[in-house]
C-alpha cells in the first residue's frame, strides 16, 4: 500500500511538475472572438497546445484594439495582421516579420447596391464608398490608385471616401453607394437585415487582382534570434495549423468552439456557422507556409499606391520560412 502511495505522489509529482513545464504564449488577435480565428480556439479546446507544451492566452481585439501596438508593447508573443497594416509598421521602424500565413485567399470585398448603377469597377468614379480605416484602407487606396480614381472627393474621376465604421449601415442607411466587407461577415450583416443578393453587386478584392494576405502571424524580429522563443513558436504554429485544419474539416463543430469562447455572447450560432463555412474557404490550398508569391502581389498592390503609398519601397526580412519549415516538415 505504502509502495503504492509513492507511486501515486510521485506520478502525480510528475504531472504537476509537467503543467508547471509548459511555455506560456500570449497570441493577439485581430478582431473579437469569431469563427475568423477558429484555429486557434480549436487548437486550444482540443489540446493541440497542450500537446506541445504550450499554455496559450488569446486576446482578442476590438475597434479600440491595434495589434501592432499591443506586440510592440510587450503585450503578447506573437499577432494575427493583415500584411499591409504589418509592412506599413515595418516601413515605420516596428520590426514585424510574417511566420506563418494560414489564410490563402482575402476574404474583403466591396458591396454595392446594384441599382445604383455599379456593374464594374470603372462605375465606381463619382460615388461615396464606405472604407475601414486602421490600416484596413490600405488596399482600397492602392486599388483606386491602379484605376486612376482620385480619393480626394466626389468628380467624373474622383470617389468620396466615407470613413466606414464596423457595421453596415452607410450602405443600408443609402449615405454609401458601396461599403467594405469581408465574405465570412458584414456581407451576411447586409442579408440578415432584409437585402436580397439579387439586389447587390460585389467586386472581390482577390478577382481584381489587388487582393492583400490576411489574418498572418507575426513576432518581433529580434524574438527570433533566440532559439528557446523559435522552439515556442515552432510548437504554436504547428499546433495551430492542426486546429486549421481540423476547423476546415470539422466547420459546424469549430463554430461551436468559438461560441464557448465567446465571453461577450454577442456572436450567434447561425452567424458563427455561416462565417466557418466562408473562412474554410479563406484557409483551404494553405498549410501555413507564407507562399512567395502571394507576397510578392501583396507589395506589388502596397507600391502602387499612387502619391500616397502603403509602403514606400520593397521591404527585406518581412518574412520568414525559419518557423513553417521546422513546425510543418
Amino acid at each position: 500500500m505504502k509502495k503504492m502511495m509513492c507511486g501515486a505522489v510521485a506520478a502525480f509529482g510528475l504531472a504537476a511538475g509537467s503543467a508547471w513545464a509548459a511555455d506560456e504564449v500570449t497570441l493577439q488577435l485581430k478582431w473579437v472572438t469569431q469563427a475568423q480565428f477558429a484555429g486557434y480556439y480549436v487548437a486550444l479546446d482540443q489540446g493541440f497546445y497542450e500537446e506541445e507544451g504550450l499554455d496559450v492566452t488569446i486576446l482578442p481585439g476590438g475597434p479600440d484594439i491595434a495589434p501592432t501596438q499591443v506586440i510592440a508593447g510587450g503585450g503578447a508573443d506573437v499577432t494575427v495582421e493583415w500584411m499591409p497594416a504589418a509592412l506599413a509598421a515595418r516601413e515605420k521602424g516596428l520590426p514585424l516579420v510574417n511566420i506563418a500565413q494560414p489564410f490563402k485567399s482575402s476574404g474583403m470585398m466591396l458591396t454595392c447596391w446594384k441599382d445604383a448603377g455599379i456593374t464594374s469597377p470603372e462605375d465606381l468614379k463619382n460615388r461615396t464608398l464606405g472604407v475601414w480605416f486602421f490600416g484596413n484602407e490600405f488596399p482600397f487606396m492602392s486599388w483606386m490608385s491602379q484605376l486612376g480614381i482620385d480619393t480626394g472627393g466626389k468628380g467624373e474621376n474622383g470617389v468620396e471616401v466615407l470613413k466606414q465604421g464596423f457595421n453596415v449601415d452607410p450602405l443600408l442607411q443609402r449615405q454609401a453607394d458601396c461599403i467594405s466587407t469581408m465574405t465570412y461577415n458584414e456581407y451576411w450583416q447586409v442579408i440578415d437585415a432584409g437585402v436580397s443578393p439579387d439586389e447587390l453587386v460585389t467586386f472581390k478584392y482577390e478577382d481584381q487582382g489587388v487582393a492583400t494576405l490576411e489574418d498572418g502571424l507575426y513576432v518581433l524580429e529580434e524574438n527570433l534570434s533566440d532559439p528557446a522563443f523559435v522552439d515556442k513558436m515552432e510548437r504554436f504554429v504547428r499546433a495551430s495549423m492542426k486546429g486549421w485544419k481540423w476547423a476546415e474539416e470539422n466547420p459546424e463543430d469549430a463554430a461551436m468552439i468559438v461560441l464557448d469562447n465567446d465571453a461577450t455572447g454577442a456572436q450567434t450560432e447561425e452567424h458563427q456557422k455561416r462565417m466557418m463555412g466562408e473562412i474554410a474557404k479563406l484557409t483551404a490550398g494553405s498549410n501555413g507556409s507564407l507562399d512567395p508569391a502571394d507576397f510578392e502581389r501583396t507589395v506589388s498592390t502596397l507600391l502602387a499606391g499612387g502619391s500616397d503609398p502603403v509602403i514606400t519601397k520593397e521591404p527585406e526580412g518581412a518574412w520568414t520560412h525559419q518557423i513553417t519549415d521546422a513546425a510543418l516538415n
